[in-house]
């Protein structure tokens, strides 16, 4: 039977995911507001379109460019169904998951055809020539959105992805304030190579970036010289609004087998996160084995453990002693017996939700990477999932590990890992020879990975707050400091060598 605090916590855990703070709950609940709100908006959408003409007419002008006339085209995402008459279809449909743009769209362009989508599904549309994906900043899974769309495509297909350069983000806030502007929902403005990180990621090639519209407001003399010739410049036109991805879908890259799995979770105090780690832990690859590593919890977390293992006897759930001395060295205790060919790390706080580790999975066994490094400064986070500070931090020291490691590294302490359990007495014998030691294991991994030559890639998750315990990431200036020392250790054997 659990203990008095363990069902404490877990009722706090299961208020969390019932109120849509927590879990996939979390998503759906954006996927609502984003409905709710272009349904409660939708009809003053005209309006702002007609503000903006010299704007728009810019966008119009450069789809036409890329996407001849007479085609079969598909626009995803509605708010906006002039991008599709502009240009000219032979067959056009357009989805969204507001009702109320729809319907406006299909009064608006009568010879167009406008449909409410779930979950992307597109499968009894047919292929098309171009998916325009203009949604890509409202779609609270990416990922999902790019791999269900798929199936509306041949080989011959080219999806053209709209997103807004990140740096304009305080002036569109500030001009939505003014009026000037369509209020838009939460967004993730991804930048250019997230985009292309996350095209890669569901098996599409980019082939072309275009970034138009310095200036997107009509002022005689300045605009057209500024938008003609100004914003082609190098440099300069990383400054323009507006980016169009142009990719073509590849042949999805099948694993030649299933592979077994050990997802490893470090855990320290966390009696009312193992209930829900276990049945929210989905079945990977050919056989799911659960390391818990407790690290000398005094709040009963290893006899929740031990009562899971009763509980569920058809789960390989194994739980093994941690030194109590740091995470790092709690991790290593997991992958040292770890029996899958996958190695997977899952934190106990579940701030990373374990529905994200296929993805993982995927990405590594398919051969787009070696190491899969998550990361959790692309899309939105939920609440104070994480600390101004700690974000300032970490962005700091994903800048200079892109640099040392000569790889777009963009989070450097996700606790959510995944690698081949063949590389990891390697990077284990290279543990501690990075100029201090890494009391949480995310650079002697990171580093150890690239000193290997292993391709890593990162892939996006959605953080969450932690709704039970407390973070053990405290004391951040001296952490700081152990990082930066690690860092330069780096340097000296990456960059001086």
């Amino acid at each position: 039977m659990a203990s008095h605090l363990a069902k404490i916590e877990q009722k706090a855990v299961a208020r969390a995911t019932a109120s849509d703070r927590f879990g996939p709950a979390a998503l759906q609940r954006r996927v609502d507001e984003v409905r709710a709100h272009y349904d409660r908006l939708s009809a003053s959408r005209a309006e702002y379109i007609a503000k903006n003409r010299y704007y728009f007419n810019q966008v119009f002008d450069l789809l036409r460019f890329i996407i001849p006339p007479g085609k079969r085209v598909l626009q995803v995402g509605c708010l906006t169904p002039d991008f599709l008459h502009a240009v000219a279809p032979s067959y056009g449909v357009g989805i969204d998951l507001s009702p109320k743009l729809v319907e406006l769209a299909s009064r608006r362009f009568s010879d167009l055809n406008f449909l409410v989508h779930h979950n992307y599904d597109v499968q009894s549309l047919g292929t098309f020539d171009h998916v325009m994906i203009t949604d890509i900043n409202d779609q609270a899974d990416p990922i999902a959105a790019l791999r269900a769309l798929r199936l509306a495509m041949n080989e011959h297909t080219r999806v053209v992805v709209q997103n807004y350069n990140h740096l304009w983000e305080p002036v569109a806030r500030f001009s939505e304030r003014l009026g000037q502007k369509f209020p838009l929902p939460l967004q993730n403005w991804l930048s250019t190579p997230e985009m292309a990180n996350i095209l890669r990621l569901c098996d599409y090639e980019p082939l072309q970036v275009y970034r138009r519209v310095l200036v997107p407001k009509k002022i005689p003399l300045l605009s057209g010289f500024a938008n003609s010739f100004i914003a082609r410049l190098p440099g300069i036109e990383r400054l323009n609004m507006i980016c169009l991805t142009v990719a073509r879908p590849l042949k999805r890259a099948s694993p030649k087998r299933d592979c077994s799995v050990s997802v490893v979770v470090p855990c320290r105090d966390e009696v009312g996160n193992v209930v829900a780690a276990v049945e929210r832990m989905p079945d990977l690859g050919c056989h799911t084995e659960i390391i818990f590593c407790d690290d000398k919890s005094t709040d009963g977390t290893a006899d929740e453990v031990r009562r899971l293992q009763k509980l569920y006897p058809g789960r390989d759930i194994k739980l093994y002693d941690g030194p109590g001395i740091s995470k790092a060295l709690n991790v290593r205790t997991g992958f040292d017996q770890a029996e899958g060919e996958v190695l997977m790390i899952l934190d106990a706080d579940l701030t990373t939700m374990p529905e994200e580790l296929p993805y993982f999975y995927d990405v590594l066994v398919s051969g787009k990477a070696e190491f899969v490094n998550g990361s959790r400064l692309v899309f939105p986070m939920e609440g104070e999932a994480m600390r101004p500070l700690n974000v300032v931090g970490n962005r700091v020291f994903s800048a200079m590990f892109s640099f040392l490691l000569g790889q777009r590294i963009t989070d450097t302490l996700c606790g959510t890992k995944a690698l081949w359990r063949g590389h990891w007495p390697e990077i284990r014998a290279l543990a501690g020879s990075w100029g201090a030691e890494d009391r949480w294991g995310d650079y002697d991994l990171l580093f150890g990975a690239a000193k290997l030559h292993l391709r890593l890639v990162d892939l996006p998750v959605h953080y969450q707050e932690r709704v039970s315990g407390v973070t053990k990431m405290t004391k951040r200036f001296r952490n700081g400091i152990i990082m930066a020392r690690m860092c330069w250790a780096a340097f000296l054997k990456f960059k001086l060598r």
